[in-house]
């Protein structure tokens, strides 16, 4: 079996595989002050009710963008799986052609949501993170990830607007009934949540117009969005065709497919 894990900057998500079936998930939140045993009870805990047994894991792959995290999890992996896990860093093998600037400074997030997209539609796509900073990337026809934008996540936002202000509450994002709202938190609700909605739309247009300058027939481009407020988000939405949230741990397990002979 392989235990995927994808570390973000607010939760961390762990898929159970067992060849291309994925049998569990399990959320944690990211937490830096979290020590190896502290990771070792969770992995403990979370197989309890499995009716599977830790023993039985082969094989882990990770992909990280917290790496104040990591001296904490491989030491809880090394000790309690007696295993070194496959990092996705510089290097290992992907499928993608990475053609920006500096592909080593490509958060592991992305590439791992690339390479399932683009196995998912077999040609251009647009990938929608919304995660705790919402970002777009894109990769063409031929399998070249061709770049990002990254926008402050939602939930950032609305902390900004608490956190910056003397007046506005803490709000629960929702879609509201109306865009023009009639009292502070409805209001607030209105410019997180539609104020996205055109921000998003507006992005993916301007991104498969320069997928479409690449040769790629603009129709041809596929829109998938993964992400805690995915759903939210891309039922407003004109642009975005599919929502999958396991995006990162299916990306994670075609690496793994790709380097597990080394």
């Amino acid at each position: 079996m392989l235990l995927a894990i994808d570390v973000g900057n607010t939760n961390i998500v762990i898929g159970l595989y067992e060849g291309k079936k994925l049998l569990h998930v399990w959320r944690l939140a990211t937490n830096k002050e979290r020590t190896s045993d502290e990771f070792g009870v969770f992995f403990l805990t979370m197989f309890q009710n499995t009716g599977f047994l830790m023993e039985q894991v082969k094989d882990i792959i990770i992909s990280s963008v917290a790496p104040n995290v990591m001296y904490s999890l491989r030491h809880a992996i090394r000790k309690f799986y007696n295993s070194k896990p496959i990092l996705v860093e510089p290097g290992i093998k992907t499928g993608l052609n990475i053609k920006i600037d500096n592909p080593r400074e490509l958060g592991a997030d992305l590439i791992v949501g690339a390479v399932a997209a683009y196995d998912m539609y077999k040609g251009p796509v647009i990938i929608v993170d919304f995660g705790t900073a919402t970002k777009l990337s894109a990769v063409n026809g031929k399998g070249e990830f061709l770049g990002v934008v990254i926008c402050p996540g939602i939930q950032v936002s609305a902390d900004a607007l608490t956190q910056r202000t003397a007046k506005l509450p803490r709000i629960q994002i929702v879609k509201p009934k109306h865009v023009l709202g009639t009292n502070t938190v409805e209001s607030m609700q209105s410019g997180l949540v539609y104020g996205n909605v055109g921000k998003i739309d507006y992005l993916v247009n301007r991104i498969k117009d320069e997928i479409a300058d690449g040769g790629d027939k603009r129709e041809n481009v596929k829109v998938v969005a993964t992400g805690g407020l995915a759903r939210l988000i891309t039922e407003e939405t004109k642009e975005i065709d599919d929502v999958n949230g396991l995006l990162t741990l299916e990306g994670l397990r075609l690496i793994y497919e790709k380097n597990k002979s080394e």
